[in-house]
């Protein structure tokens, strides 16, 4: 069930930054990608869902790869987030 999976946030300043670091995320574990969010300021959000050990081993890929290319800002694991906290969540039908 989705609720019991851990989710990964990379933050990264810029769109090819975030771009390459949901690549590298979705090619280095077995996770979901569930959206991007356009903070504002030129911040982008991407997220992906899996078990823990694999959204912590995408989401250091991830970061990696978006260093590389443009500006890494920050980024989190929680292992499985609140029920309250999935409401304000992406969802796989959702177009984000």
């Amino acid at each position: 069930m989705e609720t019991k999976q851990a989710l990964g946030m990379i933050e990264t300043k810029g769109l090819v930054g975030s771009v390459e670091a949901a690549d590298a995320m979705v090619k280095a574990a077995n996770v979901r990608l569930i959206g991007k969010v356009q903070v504002g300021g030129g911040l982008v959000t991407v997220m992906v869902r899996g078990d823990v050990g694999a959204v912590k081993a995408a989401v250091d890929a991830g970061a990696a790869a978006a260093s590389r290319v443009g500006e890494l800002i920050s980024t989190h694991v929680i292992p499985r987030p609140h029920e309250d906290v999935e409401k304000i969540l992406p969802t796989l039908g959702d177009n984000a």
